[in-house]
């Protein structure tokens, strides 16, 4: 029996995982990733490159993607809560320009699976959080690409976190009509 449960989301191959935790009085364990699992859910990514962030409430990472090396995502939380969200990138996809977002939390254990082609941001709704994800191919800074996180084309709601903080890259994105960009 899988300790994963896979929910689709409107948006086809984003998926979101919840986690299957045993606890007592020592605290928990839980299976963050087992490919079979994974691979039988329709997930069949190789994994190259782990990362982990550290933000403060109302720290907005995004929307980000690479262009010419697009990276799958399994992404979670350690620490804390963040509002994650995905944009449906490709071309031709009957979702372009759509946007799935999840809460992510360190109580819920919920994961988010964001497969290539998309955008990807999270905004920090506690007052401290720690992010970690996997990625399918290594991040290439010269690749980057990026679209505005309020971007009113696209309409994501993001829940109140106070001030937003931005990144100067991340203040300088183009919205996506601008970026005219596609997978």
């Amino acid at each position: 029996m899988s300790n994963f449960t896979f929910q689709k989301t409107e948006i086809e191959g984003v998926y979101i995982i919840d986690v299957k935790t045993y606890g007592d009085h020592r605290g928990y364990f839980m299976e963050t990733y087992k490919e079979p699992d994974f691979v039988e859910a329709g997930i069949a990514c190789r994994f190259v490159q782990d990362n982990q962030s550290a933000s403060r409430r109302g720290v907005l990472r995004g929307l980000h993607f690479q262009k010419t090396h697009p990276q799958s995502k399994l992404v979670r939380v350690l620490k804390g809560e963040v509002f994650d969200v995905a944009v449906d990138l490709r071309g031709g996809s009957k979702t372009y320009g759509k946007w799935v977002g999840v809460r992510l939390s360190e109580e819920n254990h919920r994961q988010f699976f964001i497969p290539r082609g998309f955008a990807h941001g999270f905004l920090v709704l506690s007052d401290y959080a720690e992010f970690a994800y996997k990625c399918d191919d290594v991040y290439h800074p010269e690749d980057e690409g990026g679209i505005l996180w309020n971007d009113p084309d696209v309409g994501i709601v993001w829940p109140d976190a106070g001030e937003v903080l931005l990144s100067e890259k991340d203040l300088k994105n183009p919205t996506l009509k601008e970026s005219k960009f596609t997978f």
